[in-house]
């Protein structure tokens, strides 16, 4: 416990904001200085930290052109046929599944790079789990990938559709075919929840007794298990820059207020970070009710500001899905009736610009290292059930997981637990950590009336420990 007139240093570890003791940084900036002045590189890395060691080790093996000799397998040459189904050589295949993301041809990479430098034959499934019924299975090899981390989309093909929608029992013939010893499915909800499906069917089918990882990568953050999703920062940026300019365009046009609809279905995330980051007035999102008397109030902020404060623009965000009535376009028109003639209204539907664009370095670096991740845990569990000479197979709970960042780790989560904790009728999390940020928008958006109380935990700040946290970058 760090005493209250201690000198200390506001960091930031995963997902956690912590206290680290001044001093105590002063002294580890020291120690490192230090080994390179003596040229002991090896200390300084060390002193740096697990986390930046990892980060070292893996720049080091993907920055190469092709893979280190002493890993050289048959699967590393540029073989782009069909799988072929002989051989004893375990394969790991990959998959995208949901809407397409930043990120995901990050993780890709880092999969199959890594993959093929621990002796696998590593897989890439086309098209989701139409290609695999389609037999659009193609070896990866080591240079199909350069470039991929820096290009958005996915350049494996990806499609918003569920196991149970495709049936169960043809992916399961299909994984037989095909030999498929583990799986890492990069995805959205839909990857989740198919996860969960496959797992849920394994006592009838055998072949379904892989080891299963899924790496959140969605830019709506709505999957559970993980505090972030791959591809939610470069949607964050995006829609930012998009607010940024939409309110530059009314430079020269005194007293206007926009109303600007993100995605995200029914998580509010990006509504209510876009909207911290882009100074919106308000932000309406599904999981906080509001009715019309809300929207009103709001109305008379903003009058209040551009008449007595001097403001010359306001700023309002909509999650695609807040309510059902209250449209973007009803938002959009009650104020620009209650809004009269203090100020105009203009409404923007932002669309899929959101999903577009080139990934962020944050979200090139969160693959990269999800990925790594994914594979070593992959590594060691096709290790740990392979047969002698016969398939893997393990019906245990724990070898379908969810890769997720939780506050300072990056946590593997059975998908079996995390089914309790869902609203898979809204795709939702029960619960998501970001909603005590709420009370701050309104804060700084200069609202008088607060009509509730500032969270306690809107100020938490975890004191640091001698157990390290992961760091993304």
């Amino acid at each position: 416990m760090l005493h209250l007139k201690q000198a200390c240093v506001i960091s930031i570890e995963g997902n956690s904001t912590v206290r680290v003791p001044l001093m105590e940084c002063v002294t580890r900036t020291k120690e490192v200085q230090v080994a390179m002045d003596k040229r002991n590189f090896d200390e300084a890395v060390r002193l740096r930290g697990k986390s930046f060691q990892n980060n070292l080790n893996t720049y080091r093996l993907l920055s190469k052109l092709r893979p280190p000799s002493s890993h050289v397998t048959p699967a590393s040459h540029d073989d782009k046929s069909v799988l072929k189904t002989t051989g004893t050589q375990r394969n790991l295949a990959v998959m995208n599944i949901g809407a397409p993301a930043c990120g995901m041809n990050a993780a890709v990479r880092s999969f199959v790079r890594i993959g093929l430098t621990k002796g696998f034959r590593v897989v890439g499934i086309q098209d989701s789990f139409d290609g695999l019924l389609k037999n659009e299975v193609k070896s990866m090899a080591w240079s199909q990938v350069q470039g991929w981390a820096g290009v958005g989309g996915s350049y494996l093909g990806t499609k918003k559709q569920l196991a149970g929608d495709v049936g169960v029992a043809k992916i399961a013939l299909k994984f037989s075919e095909f030999k498929i010893d583990g799986l890492m499915i990069v995805g959205g909800f839909e990857a989740f929840h198919s996860a969960h499906q496959l797992a849920e069917a394994r006592e009838s089918f055998p072949s379904l007794r892989i080891p299963i990882v899924v790496v959140p990568c969605t830019i709506s953050n709505n999957v559970p298990g993980s505090d972030f999703s791959l591809g939610a920062d470069t949607a964050l940026n995006e829609i930012t820059d998009i607010c940024d300019r939409i309110k530059q365009s009314a430079t020269g046009t005194k007293r206007r207020v926009f109303v600007a609809e993100t995605m995200g279905g029914y998580c509010g995330y990006l509504a209510t970070l876009a909207g911290l980051a882009s100074g919106a007035d308000a932000a309406y999102i599904f999981e906080e009710k509001f009715n019309v008397l809300d929207i009103k109030q709001d109305v008379e902020h903003l009058k209040d500001k551009i008449t007595n404060a001097g403001v010359q623009r306001g700023l309002v965000l909509r999650n695609e899905l807040a309510n059902e009535n209250y449209t973007t376009d009803f938002v959009s028109r009650l104020f620009a009736e209650e809004g009269f003639p203090v100020f105009t209204t203009r409404m923007n539907v932002l669309g899929h610009m959101q999903q577009g664009g080139y990934p962020s370095p944050f979200d090139r670096n969160y693959g990269t290292k999800m990925a790594a991740k994914g594979v070593e845990w992959l590594s060691e569990t096709v290790e740990k059930y392979a047969a002698q000479s016969g398939p893997v197979r393990t019906g245990n709970a724990d070898t379908v997981v969810l890769l997720g960042m939780l506050k300072r780790h990056l946590t593997f989560t059975p998908v079996e637990e995390l089914a309790a904790e869902t609203d898979f009728d809204k795709r939702l999390p029960k619960e998501q950590w970001w909603l005590k940020l709420r009370p701050l928008l309104r804060i700084l958006a200069k609202h008088s009336v607060v009509s509730y109380e500032m969270e306690a935990e809107l100020m938490n700040i975890d004191e640091d420990d001698d157990e390290e946290g992961e760091h993304i970058l």
